[in-house]
């Protein structure tokens, strides 16, 4: 009997072993989907955060991961647009910040390099509760001769829990005073939403604030989670409202639930903005 006991406790202890696997790098830890399809999508949680590198400004040589990780886990988003994230660079200890956040957020994530730097890489990520597929960066344009630095949308497509599908973005526009690479890169993201079939939810710094002309041409085609809009940066005491959420699609009735700036001074120079689209 005790013999048949023991078999029994280390073939359970193997099974269990067995099942432990590890995902992929950019499905660091996967939701499970459920068997049925009968829970509806009301709505999406989206949250836009430029995190500095998770550098926080009042400490210059401090990259303090913990606190961004602390500041989305408090939000709870279903989808999260991230920008200014480091991937293996020097100033912040070679670490690839996607995947750390994710990994302790326990969402799916997704990087698109805007520029090489200092030995790794710089750029924009989205993170997501929810399966992603065709992950995409798209190249923006910049004016020759302009100085402006690279920049890059990410999209994916995202699963939802009753089967349905949208599209996401993340983006970083630029940040010179001149408006012409921002109304280039633009005009490009239109572009692309005007090719999409999918619900398509963007959301990002876009260094332009509402009535600009950059503005008005995402307002074009993209409707804002926000009319008037709280100010995002500089965190401590925000003046200027350049982050956003926004949404388009001609087919589907998407619509703002809800809104807000994060009241959060310390992780990063920029406000997290947070919104609920609705889903019909």
């Amino acid at each position: 009997m005790k013999r048949l006991l023991l078999c029994f406790v280390t073939g359970a202890a193997f099974l269990i072993a067995s099942c432990d696997k590890s995902s992929g790098p950019t499905d660091p830890a996967p939701v499970d989907k459920p068997d049925d399809k009968e829970e509806i999508v009301a709505s999406v949680k989206v949250m836009a955060y430029n995190i500095h590198h998770c550098n926080p400004p009042s400490k210059p040589n401090i990259i303090d991961v913990a606190a961004i990780v602390d500041v989305i886990r408090a939000e709870k988003p279903d989808l999260l647009a991230l920008q200014e994230v480091d991937v293996d660079t020097e100033r912040s200890g070679a670490v690839n910040q996607a995947q750390e956040i994710a990994n302790q957020l326990q969402m799916r994530y997704f990087f698109a390099k805007a520029i090489d730097y200092r030995g790794g890489e710089y750029g924009v990520a989205i993170l997501s509760k929810y399966p992603l597929s065709e992950t995409t960066a798209h190249q923006l344009p910049t004016k020759a001769g302009s100085g402006g630095e690279p920049r890059v949308l990410a999209t994916a497509k995202v699963e939802l829990p009753d089967g349905r599908f949208i599209r996401f973005g993340s983006t970083h526009l630029d940040a010179q005073s001149d408006p012409t690479n921002r109304q280039l890169q633009i005009e490009k993201i239109s572009d692309i939403a005007s090719k999409e079939t999918l619900p398509f939810i963007i959301a990002g710094d876009f260094n332009a604030t509402p009535g600009s002309v950059e503005i008005n041409a995402l307002d074009a085609i993209f409707k804002r989670s926000c009319k008037v809009c709280a100010p995002t940066i500089p965190a401590t005491n925000p003046t200027k409202a350049i982050d956003f959420i926004a949404y388009a699609h001609p087919a589907t009735k998407l619509s703002t639930i809800s809104h807000k700036v994060v009241n959060e001074p310390y992780a990063s120079d920029h406000r997290p903005v947070v919104a609920e689209i609705g889903m019909q």
